[in-house]
């Protein structure tokens, strides 16, 4: 057997770690709420149950429908890229951290389109009447997992490719 297997396998519970979380958060959200039903937690950041058809910050949202399989085809391309970055840097650290975030928050929100046409969202931050977008543990997988490349990326440049 390859030497890689272990180290990749760590990265591919880590992934498959964050799924879970997604989606157990998501099964809660759907059972303990309606659509649009808010629950105001403190002074800036709410629960409220939303489903967003589009990617980030709801673009192509009102796309008619196409953007479903778009998004869902994208994820899956991104997906076995990821996995191909796992397989080669699983001896590292922080590269593969964040690709299993992302690969692990990418998966999720994958479920949902299939699922629900749409991906879950639930967590509303906002501040002076501004609202920063809905959000779920998958995005935020991903959004942390983006930050880690790019740190890795700064650290270490060219040499890590």
């Amino acid at each position: 057997m390859p030497k890689f297997v272990p180290t990749l396998g760590r990265w591919l519970v880590l992934a498959a770690l964050v799924l879970i979380l997604d989606q157990i958060s998501k099964v809660w959200i759907l059972d303990s709420f309606r659509h649009m039903e808010r629950l105001s937690v403190t002074s800036f950041f709410n629960i409220v149950l939303v489903f967003n058809p589009g990617a980030s910050f709801s673009f192509l949202a009102d796309a008619g429908g196409w953007q479903k399989w778009f998004f869902v085809g994208l994820a899956l391309a991104i997906s076995l890229w990821l996995l191909s970055m796992l397989r080669k840097h699983a001896q590292e650290r922080l590269l593969p951290a964040a690709l299993s975030l992302i690969l692990g928050g990418a998966l999720g929100n994958v479920i949902d389109r299939l699922r629900f046409d749409a991906v879950v969202d639930f967590l509303d931050f906002h501040l002076a009447g501004y609202h920063w977008p809905a959000f779920n543990v998958a995005d935020s997988a991903i959004t942390v997992g983006v930050v880690l490349m790019l740190l890795h990326q700064f650290r270490y440049g060219k040499e890590s490719s």
